[in-house]
């Protein structure tokens, strides 16, 4: 399967995700769309046409959006608060941590066109900060699925549990990243084993998933074996997985559209020191600066954030000057 990854079919996650929502939608009337003049943009427009009376549009006023989502919640509704995640999680963060988090509203906050899936718009419109502040609020499920089966059926348990979550969505289409048995059961919290290997373990979230499973197969040409693991959830992250692969390879290097600072990356390298699991350890993010201007594919081969960005770091970490420390 993995050799035929690329002709499996795929669409964007958020495409997904309004068909979904959709579908679920049909069946239960609770259910709510919240946009803030982003029904376009999150895919929602047939959503709104064939459920008129389950979509409220609050316009450009994200701090609203979040308040008459938990509004609805707080009644019984199914919300999701659909926004991009750059204002969503920035402008409206104190009505997350309060209005839902805090209050113990279901909402779900979905964040789309996120990381730098804006491009060349620019820093003001890239959000590589939701991770950070999400994971710091209470009562926070913090969740970016990688493919279209991941997104599919995180929604599905969005609407189904009673506590607020994030999901976060980008722009590009999305490859299954493997063929999935009828055995496999999705949850958050519990991280998705794509590839297994012994020499390093690569671990991702969201669209940088795909390029860390394609550096794996680059590796494997020069008999280079690595684990590749879906945290599609990022709070509460799967240590029991984490620690697992982290003792079985020799190296751990983790992946993400996001500041390096306070996002998968650090969640994990505190995890591990804190229980003494000792592994050459590498971030690739977005690092402290105002990103480069370009294409979202710009700036991930700009970052690293690519096939052979991320095969090289996994080589530095596996060369001798790291594991002697010479």
């Amino acid at each position: 399967m993995e050799e035929d990854i690329n002709t499996l079919p795929h669409k964007a996650n958020l495409e997904i995700y309004a068909e979904t929502l959709q579908r679920l939608a049909e069946k239960d009337r609770g259910i709510i769309a919240v946009t803030s003049d982003s029904r376009g943009s999150g895919k929602l427009v047939l959503f709104g046409k064939k459920f008129p009376e389950q979509i409220v549009e609050v316009g450009i006023a994200e701090q609203n959006l979040v308040g008459v989502a938990a509004g609805l919640a707080s009644c019984g509704k199914k919300v999701f608060a659909t926004s991009p995640a750059c204002f969503l999680t920035a402008r409206a963060l104190e009505q997350i941590k309060n209005d839902v988090a805090y209050s113990n509203n279901a909402v779900n906050i979905v964040g789309i066109s996120a990381g730098v899936s804006y491009g060349a718009l620019g820093t003001t419109h890239h959000s590589l900060h939701d991770y950070a502040v999400l994971r710091a609020i209470n009562n926070m499920t913090v969740v970016a699925p990688a493919d279209n089966y991941e997104t599919e059926k995180a929604i599905e348990l969005a609407a189904a549990i009673d506590t607020p979550v994030y999901l976060r969505f980008g722009k590009k289409q999305m490859p299954y990243l493997k063929e999935v048995s009828k055995e496999e059961i999705f949850e958050f919290g519990k991280g998705r084993i794509i590839t297994e290997g012994n020499d390093a373990v690569i671990i991702a979230c969201g669209e940088t998933v795909y390029p860390a499973l394609e550096a794996a197969l680059l590796l494997k040409e020069e008999q280079i074996s690595a684990t590749v693991i879906s945290m599609h959830t990022i709070k509460p992250l799967d240590t029991d997985l984490l620690a697992k692969v982290a003792n079985k390879c020799s190296v751990v290097l983790t992946v993400e559209e996001h500041s390096i600072y306070g996002g998968l990356g650090e969640a994990c390298a505190s995890y591990l020191l804190e229980n003494r699991i000792y592994k050459p350890f590498k971030i690739v993010g977005i690092p402290d600066e105002y990103t480069v201007t370009g294409s979202q594919q710009e700036i991930f081969n700009h970052y690293g954030i690519s096939k052979k960005g991320i095969a090289d770091e996994v080589r530095k970490l596996l060369s001798s000057e790291y594991i002697t420390g010479k």
